[in-house]
Parts: structure tokens; C-alpha cells; sequence
């Protein structure tokens, strides 16, 4: 019989989901206004709060979902494609297909 206390447990589960041990580089905080848009949909308004090289945090009022492709639309830049991670309310995590430059991006 396999004996597991739940404090045991718990401990394993916020290691495992601990966003920052599995995120790969730092994440710069910004306010950028940005469109988004859903592979196939039309293009959202979007504030993106924290960007990486790997990723990036927005708030939109766009209804994504986890897993869904979407292309980030930075003013003066080229788009980025990033897929939907994770959704909390009217904020969103993606990651991008390409590691992005952060050249030129700065709090608006």
C-alpha cells in the first residue's frame, strides 16, 4: 500500500507547477500596447504587461484559449507567433514558436 500524506503531496505539486522554475529567461516588465490575434480571427487590443525573449504576459479582452496559436502584433516590429499557455480572466501566458529580440521595446 502506498502511503502519501497529503503535505507530501502538496509539496510536489508547487514545485512541479512553479512557473518561474520553468520559465528559461527573465522576463522584462512593460506596458506595451499590442494587437493580438487568433490564427483565422481578427486582431484584438492587447497591453502586454512582461515580455522575454521566450514569452510574454498580456491583458485582452480577446477570448483565447489554451493551446490556441496567435500571432502578437508589437508596434514597429515584425509579428511573433506564440502559443496560448495558460489564461486567467482577461489575462493571458504564451510562448513564442521563435525567440524573440527585445531591441527597441520599452514601457510605453
Amino acid at each position: 500500500m502506498l502511503d502519501m500524506s497529503s503535505s507530501t503531496f502538496t509539496a510536489r505539486i508547487g514545485e512541479e507547477s512553479d512557473p518561474v522554475n520553468r520559465r528559461r529567461s527573465v522576463r522584462h516588465p512593460v506596458e506595451v500596447d499590442a494587437t493580438m490575434r487568433q490564427l483565422g480571427e481578427n486582431g484584438v487590443e492587447a497591453r502586454i504587461l512582461n515580455i522575454s525573449e521566450h514569452g510574454f504576459m498580456a491583458e485582452s479582452e480577446g477570448a483565447f484559449e489554451i493551446g490556441s496559436r496567435v500571432w502578437l502584433l508589437l508596434p514597429g516590429r515584425d509579428r511573433a507567433n506564440a502559443e496560448v499557455k495558460w489564461v486567467a480572466g482577461d489575462r493571458i501566458g504564451a510562448e513564442f514558436a521563435e525567440p524573440i529580440s527585445l531591441d527597441d521595446i520599452s514601457a510605453n
